[in-house]
């Protein structure tokens, strides 16, 4: 039965008196053997960026303040100088549609690359393993320790690799709350542990996961938990590059003696080594065929190009190709033209058109953002002089991270006039100011119900910085 099958649940009807069956596979660990090559490189090199990225971010500083920093209190995103705030739904919404579009494109092109090399699962077991490795010893250590019995040595080296392990997974989730919890005050506040409910909940929830994931449950989670695995095929054509093993030119395999001619010996040139199996981080068999299970890591391909320069046969028995290349419709050489395909333009079209969007948004943005808000306690009132009155209440954002200046006129009535406590309305970088003024009519220009007027919002620091917001003014 091919791997993709063999951990299906079937239901199996027993007769009366024999032994019940287990409807589910048992589970058996793996011990992914070490590997070295180009894709291992490639590998480390994504693992060493990804977690310096995610570890270093939280301590850069930018204008005198986190760097990146999701200040859910007063409701800011702060991503170096770009302040996002809650009316900038659009961004969040532009960027989760770039990721999903951008994921189907790249695995339309290239199959599960994101899962082999950037997804945190793969990632953060690989360092697990890694972990394992420099505390246990090698493949064939491990293997030896886990089957001896409990000895003061055993002991030793599981509860020395596990306490690693949680402490790794304790300092990731302590990164995590750093970016919404300042991580300088969270370090200073760490000798005393004086932290509130929410910083302890999600440090021990986040840590508390990574270690279950990475260190326990590890291939389970990419077989059976996550739902990328199950609708990948559906970008998957005949064109995809996926890691394949080549049937005709590897089989039929078997031993045989280094230096020894396949031809000659009726043989391919799959010597039956395992070693593909023995590297896989998810224990499935390439040379069954492309399986939902593979996560794209390619360490098959690096161990097997190991294999075959040791016995003098051409690298590439397992490799990165596409089917239709396998099965010889075209040559390797024209994989390139076979790429960009239909479905592969559309999501580059749509991927440049949102990144565009955001471009443009970004720089046309103004660098403050303003509402009225007109007192509905009391619609309107009659002043000494005669004049109708209604009551404002103007919100200034300044989106930018200067202090700005603001001066505020109104138009839209004949001798409409405003009433302010502070002629000039001073918002510090990345705050937010609110003023209340009162706008005053001659009775027979504000005849009974509503009158549209408008709000002229100006910077004083550059008159070309300005914002129009309309309101109404209600009349007798």
């Amino acid at each position: 039965m091919p791997d993709s099958l063999k951990d299906i649940p079937v239901r199996v009807e027993s007769r009366p008196g024999s032994a019940p069956v287990s409807l589910y596979a048992p589970h058996r660990k793996l011990y992914p053997r070490s590997v070295k090559g180009l894709f291992n490189n490639w590998r480390i090199l994504f693992v060493v960026m990804t977690q310096l990225a995610y570890y270093a971010l939280p301590w850069l500083d930018w204008n005198g303040r986190q760097a990146v920093f999701f200040d859910m209190v007063n409701r800011k995103f702060y991503l170096f100088g770009l302040t996002i705030w809650p009316q900038d739904f659009f961004y969040l919404s532009a960027l989760l549609m770039c990721s999903a579009f951008g994921l189907f494109a790249w695995t339309s092109i290239a199959g599960r690359l994101w899962c082999g090399y950037a997804c945190p699962q793969t990632v953060y077991t690989e360092i697990m393993l890694w972990i394992e490795q420099w505390v246990e010893g090698d493949r064939s250590k491990r293997i030896k320790l886990d089957q001896a019995p409990m000895s003061v040595r055993k002991l030793r080296l599981k509860t020395t690799k596990h306490a690693i392990m949680l402490l790794f997974s304790l300092w990731t989730g302590f990164t995590l709350v750093g970016y919404f919890t300042p991580i300088r005050s969270l370090t200073a506040a760490l000798p005393h542990f004086d932290y509130g409910p929410w910083e302890i909940f999600w440090t021990f929830f986040y840590g508390g996961f990574t270690y279950l994931f990475a260190a326990h449950m590890r291939e389970q989670v990419c077989k059976y938990m996550c739902p990328y695995a199950r609708f990948q095929s559906v970008m998957f054509d005949a064109d995809t590059l996926i890691i394949s093993y080549d049937e005709k030119r590897g089989e039929p395999r078997g031993a045989r003696k280094k230096g020894t001619d396949p031809e000659q010996a009726g043989l391919g040139s799959c010597i039956n080594c395992s070693l593909c199996v023995q590297v896989c981080p998810v224990g499935i068999d390439i040379r069954h065929g492309l399986q939902y299970e593979c996560i794209g890591c390619a360490a098959c391909i690096d161990v097997c190009d190991e294999v075959m320069d040791k016995m003098s046969y051409p690298r590439g028995l397992i490799r990165y190709t596409t089917e239709n290349a396998l099965e010889g419709k075209y040559g390797e050489k024209q994989i390139r033209q076979h790429l960009m395909r239909p479905r592969v333009i559309v999501y580059a079209i749509l991927l440049t058109t949102i990144i565009s969007a955001v471009v443009v948004s970004l720089l046309l943005r103004q660098p403050f953002k303003a509402d009225v808000i007109r007192d509905r306690a009391s619609l309107v009132r009659e002043t000494n002089d005669g004049l109708l009155e209604n009551a404002y209440t103007i919100r200034i954002v300044n989106t930018s991270e200067q202090p700005q200046h603001f001066k505020i006129r109104v138009e839209g009535l004949p001798g409409i006039k405003m009433q302010s406590d502070s002629p000039i309305v001073t918002v510090k970088g990345t705050e937010t100011e609110t003023t209340t003024l009162r706008v005053q009519v001659d009775p027979q220009y504000a005849s009974r119900g509503g009158h549209e007027i408008h709000f002229f919002i100006q910077s004083t620091d550059d008159p070309a910085i300005r914002r129009v917001e309309k309101s109404s003014f209600i009349g007798e």
